[in-house]
């Protein structure tokens, strides 16, 4: 069973560290570093960096990259904010407080 676990963790790890090839060509860069160069580019509108970015992991890492840089972004706001995660959140997307 054990050995099930460590080849389905091994892929997953692949999965994150790879591009779209599947693991077949590693790239020199990691998730996160996609993700704020790829969340930076969406905030200058630059798309060529956009492009980019999204090469250097598959899209599921970028997305899960994105989502964690959400995360910290919005927990480092609030706590500069002294406000509720919930309500920055909300305020950075112009929504009205619940």
């Amino acid at each position: 069973m054990w050995g099930k676990v460590g080849a389905s963790w091994g892929r997953v790890r692949e999965v994150f560290r790879s591009g779209p090839g599947g693991g077949q060509e590693a790239r020199g860069h990691n998730l996160f570093e996609a993700a704020a160069v790829y969340v930076s580019a969406c905030a200058e509108d630059d798309q060529e960096r956009i492009d980019e970015a999204a090469g250097w992991v598959s899209p599921e890492a970028l997305s899960f990259g994105v989502s964690e840089l959400a995360c910290r972004a919005v927990i480092a706001l609030a706590r500069e904010r002294d406000e509720s995660p919930q309500t920055v959140a909300r305020d950075l997307l112009g929504l009205p407080a619940a």
